[in-house]
């Protein structure tokens, strides 16, 4: 794998392991009273979500209540929630979700598979789509020959026998190669290695002290970034993402730092917990930290 390829799959790797961590509706819910928290959710779901029943995704999906019901047992698709009735809902996250499980359906990828591919730190979604509409296309183009073929036995019977229509190689090998793709960086298979065992509790609880890092980075904001105790923030930033999720280096870690300040739904995250300014100012401090260990 070149530089460049490790670059790009480090830094899918990191947004997917951002996006995912900073739970940011059951961080603050936690700082809240019951009443505060059930006024939160009414507002957060009004204004951010529009929610769907079981039935409602059926009709408008086409994929049967029995189908959803089983992909919420096996984890492939849950619900956002359930009524007090049990009933399941759904929001637009979900549909994007099942979006690309019936792409991948479509592709024959077991669904198994697609839990594991979907569910993987480094899965993006812009590159899945490419890779699924180059297949679709290739099945489009296969799909087209054997109709001329079909064809042209209706209209003059088989000259010789032609076998050539009916290889599928070329799809095999690019589906195998894009199956292949997913889960063959080294940072993944560290980060699976460490996260396999964890539980739900696992899990919150390195969510919580991850986002903590930056609420701390929020209340240095007015210090020099080159400040001693800035820069011993940065490295603990750096410590933790060693310890918890993969090998983080002195190059990575400069490349999340800016990462972090380039805008976008990453941005917004960092802001939101540490106030406005915070993910500038970790992006200087961890760019000031990478210049001086060089």
């Amino acid at each position: 794998m070149s530089e460049g390829q490790e670059d790009g799959a480090w830094k899918e790797l990191n947004k997917s392991l951002f996006i995912k961590l900073f739970d940011f509706e059951n961080f603050f819910e936690k700082l809240l009273t019951p009443t505060q928290r059930n006024s939160l959710r009414y507002v957060y779901r009004e204004e951010e979500m529009t929610m769907m029943t079981v039935n409602e995704v059926s009709k408008l999906t086409g994929v049967s209540i029995r189908t959803l019901q089983y992909y919420d047992t096996i984890g492939l698709l849950k619900p956002i929630e359930y009524t007090e009735s049990g009933y399941r809902l759904y929001d637009d996250t979900s549909l994007e979700r099942l979006q690309q499980i019936l792409l991948f359906k479509e592709l024959e990828f077991p669904l198994k598979e697609i839990k594991k591919i979907i569910d993987a730190p480094n899965f993006d979604r812009n590159k899945a789509l490419e890779q699924q509409i180059e297949l679709l296309t290739m099945k489009k183009e296969h799909l087209e020959n054997l109709i001329s073929f079909a064809r042209g036995i209706k209209g003059i019977g088989v000259k010789y026998m032609d076998f050539k229509v009916f290889d599928t190689t070329k799809i095999d090998e690019y589906s195998k190669r894009a199956k292949e793709q997913w889960g063959q960086t080294s940072e993944f298979k560290e980060f699976e290695e460490k996260t396999k065992n964890w539980t739900k509790d696992d899990e919150a609880t390195v969510a919580n002290e991850f986002m903590q890092l930056f609420v701390e980075f929020g209340q240095m904001k007015e210090m020099d970034p080159e400040d001693e105790q800035v820069q011993l923030q940065v490295r603990k930033l750096q410590d933790y993402i060693t310890n918890h999720f993969y090998t983080c280096s002195d190059k990575i870690l400069c490349g999340l730092g800016r990462m972090y300040a380039g805008g976008g739904e990453l941005t917004e995250n960092i802001d939101n917990v540490g106030g406005t300014g915070t993910a500038e100012f970790a992006s200087k401090a961890m760019d000031i930290f990478y210049m001086s260990r060089k």
